[in-house]
This record gives C-alpha cells, structure tokens and sequence, in this order.
C-alpha cells in the first residue's frame, strides 16, 4: 500500500473552452511536490500532458516520484495520445521520450511519501447501476460523511471486461465548447479492454474550492489508456481497488472563470 502524510491536489482548471490560439498554462510535478509540503513525494493521478512538449495534447497518467534534496526525480508516467497512423491509442512510457516531469492546464493528484502502510482494500464484481466504480465510491464517501470532505487516492485494477475511455484529439478546438455535448463530440472515444490500470482521486464533496470531484485516467501493458469514463461490460466486470484518504487538500492557481462543462 502506500501511505505517509497522503494528500489531494486540484491544479489548475477544466482545458476544453480553450480556443487554439490560448497559450497553454504548464506545471511541474517537482514544484507542485513543494507546494503541498511533500518534496519528493509520490504522486499518482490524472492530468493533461504538456502539448508545449508533446507537440500535441495527450492524456497524462502520472507516476512520479518527485526529487528530493537527496535523490534526483523518478518518472515513470504514461502518455496516451491520437496515433497519427490509424487514429487509434498510442500508449507511450513518457521517460521513453521526455526527461522533464512537466504536465499542461489541469491535473488532479494524489501525493504520499510512497512508504507501506495499511490501505483500504475494494472489490466489486459486476455493475449492477448507472454509476461507475468510482462514482460510486465517492456517494458511498458523500452519504456517510456528510458536509464533511473526505479526499482519497490510490489505485484500481479492471481485472475483467472492457471500458470506455476517452483521448484528447491533438489539436485543441479551434472555437469554444459550451456544452458537454460540445465536448464529447470533440472528444476521441475507445472501447479499451481489461486489464486496465486506474489512477482514481476522488473528493466526497466540493467544499467552495471549486473542485473536480473525481478524475481516473488509466494505462495497461497492452497498448491502452486514456480517461477512465465506465465500463461497458456490467455483467462481467471486476474491479479491484487500494485507496486511502487524503489528510490535506490543496487547491492550486484556481481559474478566475469558472464553468461545469466537460467534468464527467
């Protein structure tokens, strides 16, 4: 498991209004690891890869180890992008071609010390509603907590099954996206088959932070990742999950301008 001072951070804001002559808002793992008062900590999440390095915009599913005054930075994130060959997932280890730990407009993580711990253990077989496992897992944490917001972070495994998955197309669109509708017809969706490794941050409720509530990307070690929408498999599905709530919430360079599009 992993523990040591776990905490929730929602950086930076929701990507799709912007037009493709906005300059892109980039971050790094590194600083973000001293904004929370965690140097070298571990981070898990989601966010947007950096298109300023990239060339063009792609899923970022963090797995980083930030430096430290005595150990350098571990990088050992995925990148999921449009192939340009077939328009299918590419599927790329980013230490394969980048040595930064930069990321582009938005990411929600997860940070530990990355030591063993105690963490909490879920499984579920089958989906027996609309929601998907990690909606679920938040209204579990809303219900019991109340006006309470409880953070968690960690990991889960689609064991069996397939899920949808979406990747941000290369460019961004060239007019703005009002609407979810706007969004998703924008967007690049994929049937993605198990087993499928999920980075999940969950926040029970928004406490005036302005908040994604929750943000899954996924990668495997068969070619695929992306965002984390819902399995397309209720019947035969199994999930297996290790999370632990966070102590701390940090809400970094809040956008001035607000909206609801495209948070699913």
């Amino acid at each position: 498991g992993i523990c040591g001072k776990p905490r929730i951070a929602d950086v930076g804001g929701v990507p799709y209004l912007i037009p493709v002559v906005q300059k892109e808002k980039v971050y790094d793992l590194n600083a973000i690891a001293k904004d929370i008062e965690l140097p070298g900590a571990f981070i898990l999440g989601a966010g947007a890869a950096s298109s300023k390095i990239l060339g063009v915009n792609a899923e970022l599913i963090p797995i980083v180890q930030t430096k430290s005054e005595k150990k350098s930075a571990v990088n050992g994130s995925y990148i999921a992008q449009i192939n340009p060959a077939d328009k299918g997932c590419l599927l790329e280890k980013y230490s394969s071609k980048y040595t930064d730990c930069e990321f582009g407009l938005l990411a929600n993580l997860y940070a530990s010390e990355g030591q063993p711990g105690k963490v909490i253990e879920v499984k579920a077989n089958g989906r027996t509603g609309e929601l998907n496992f990690v909606s679920c897992l938040r209204q579990i944490l809303e219900k019991h907590y109340g006006e309470k917001p409880v953070g968690m972070g960690g990991t889960f495994i689609i064991q069996k099954g397939k899920a949808k998955i979406h990747i941000m197309p290369p460019e961004f669109s060239a007019c703005p996206l009002n609407t979810d509708e706007d969004v998703n017809n924008w967007l690049k969706f994929f049937e993605m088959k198990a087993p499928l490794i999920c980075q999940p941050v969950i926040v029970s409720r928004d406490p005036g932070f302005d908040l994604r509530l929750e943000h899954t990307h996924c990668f495997s070690h068969h070619g695929e990742g992306g965002h984390y929408h819902q399995d397309t498999s209720p019947d035969g599905v199994r999930y297996l999950g290790y999370l632990l709530p966070a102590e701390l919430l940090f809400r970094i360079d809040r956008p001035q301008e607000t909206h609801l599009v495209g948070r699913d």
